[in-house]
């Protein structure tokens, strides 16, 4: 009995035992598929996110395929339209051609920088020779595409304007945006009056003459038929000088043909974008957007009173006006001339100073009144070179001792010496005795003296002889 009860319990424990072995291998059967779902719910997120990697991927190309085409189709609608702008300049231009980029880089020695002469408002500036001729070369900047219509704008113009105050526009590369032009060896007036370090300083009678060429190239543009051009951005740096120091307007970029003008008097404001150069740009065209052919008299004004002066255009214009007031403007001419005529050097001010009037009513029209005053202004500083070069050629004894210049009616005084009449006259009104030796007079009477008034004229026909000749 024992026995059977012993042998039962084994059973039970094998049973048991047996029982535990297979539960044991259900639950790692279960934790097994229960990992391996685990995994297979993995793998297929990841399946799945590949796959939307892979539509994202294709979306993407899709777009940017696209938007390439998109642009591509742009860029050849562009090209499209400034290869007919391109046409059109040459077709109305027969003096400006159209170089290649192999031409451009031949002549440059590939853009080096031992031809580079300075850097224009699109970059560099390169002096060499094409078809036999010295010219300056104008290169577009690789990253300013965006100023390829002011490129084309200033080919457009300036290949239709020709003037002796203009600068020459003599042909053009549109692959690489490159304008070439007739190189004028004195720079421009901004190195001739703020940078001048290799030269004498500008003569003021070139000065006076300057202004009154680039008035009559300003003029120019402003007659322009049927429809007026403005500069926009007149500044010393834009006006350049050729070996005579002939002044000439240059970098028509800004320039803007005028369809609809609007009267001096009516003000009206335009939403567009201003162009210029501070302390040059007319404030009622930067206040209002609109502009008119007297836009750029502020600018001539402006460049006008740094002529006179020498000096930076900030704050000048108050400068100027403060020293006509006090009568002080000979002390703030420029320094560097020691004979500056005043009272012409002051009639040019005070006309500079008209022409940067805040608004555009109240500056002198350029054609009636600009143009007739300088060239009075420019007539009288003429004369006065003139008379200097003649008192320095001239004998000693054709010059008056009082005046200084040389006599054109000599009169004999109670001390044996000769004078301009007038000279001599307002002496005597004041003193008793010799301009020259100091001495008191005998008497107060003067005689004309007409062996010297003849042989002076006779002296005077001889050197206007001689110059007609070197002419």
């Amino acid at each position: 009995m024992v026995r059977k009860g012993f042998i039962m319990i084994s059973q039970i424990q094998v049973l048991s035992n047996e029982c535990s072995e297979e539960a044991r291998k259900v639950e790692n059967a279960l934790r097994k598929e229960k990992i391996l779902k685990q995994l297979a719910a993995d793998e297929k997120a990841k399946h799945l996110e590949a796959i939307n990697e892979v539509e994202q991927a294709k979306r993407s190309f899709t777009r940017e395929a696209y938007s390439k085409h998109k642009a591509e189709m742009v860029g050849c609608i562009i090209s499209l339209d400034k290869e007919k702008i391109v046409d059109a300049i040459l077709s109305t231009s027969k003096n400006c051609r159209r170089y290649s980029k192999h031409e451009i880089e031949l002549a440059t020695d590939n853009f080096s920088e031992a031809r580079k002469i300075g850097e224009g408002g699109y970059g560099n500036v390169y002096r060499c020779t094409l078809d036999h001729i010295e010219v300056a070369v104008k290169i577009i900047q690789q990253d300013s595409t965006d100023k390829t219509d002011e490129f084309l704008k200033e080919v457009e113009i300036l290949s239709q304007l020709h003037h002796p105050n203009l600068v020459l526009l003599i042909g053009f590369c549109p692959e690489i945006g490159c304008l070439v032009y007739e190189y004028l060896e004195n720079g421009s007036l901004e190195d001739q009056l703020l940078n001048n370090k290799k030269h004498q300083p500008l003569h003021w009678f070139l000065r006076f003459r300057i202004i009154f060429q680039v008035s009559c190239g300003l003029a120019f543009l402003h007659g322009r038929k049927p429809e007026p051009i403005v500069h926009r951005d007149l500044k010393p740096a834009n006006i350049l000088l050729d070996k005579n120091y002939v002044g000439k307007i240059g970098d028509a970029g800004f320039a803007k043909v005028i369809s609809d003008l609007i009267p001096d008097w009516q003000t009206e404001y335009t939403d567009t974008i201003v162009a210029g150069t501070m302390y040059y740009m007319d404030p009622e065209y930067q206040q209002t957007g609109t502009v008119r052919p007297k836009s750029d008299l502020f600018g001539l004004g402006v460049i006008i009173l740094q002529m006179l002066t020498g000096k930076h255009p900030n704050g000048l214009i108050v400068s100027v006006e403060n020293a006509i007031k006090s009568r002080s403007l000979p002390y703030i001419l420029d320094r560097t001339q020691t004979d500056w005529p005043v009272a012409e050097a002051e009639m040019l001010a005070k006309l500079g100073l008209r022409c940067t009037a805040l608004k555009c009513r109240d500056r002198p029209d350029l054609e009636s009144e600009v143009l007739p005053e300088l060239e009075e202004i420019l007539h009288r500083v003429s004369s006065i070179v003139n008379m200097r070069n003649l008192n320095s050629r001239a004998p000693s004894h054709f010059i008056c001792p009082i005046a200084q210049g040389l006599m054109d009616d000599p009169y004999v005084a109670a001390d044996g010496h000769t004078y301009e009449h007038h000279a001599i006259k307002d002496w005597l009104r004041k003193h008793r005795v010799s301009p020259i030796t100091r001495c008191k007079l005998p008497n107060l009477s003067i005689i004309p003296n007409h062996s010297l008034h003849a042989a002076i004229q006779q002296w005077k026909k001889s050197q206007t002889a001689q110059t007609q000749t070197w002419k």
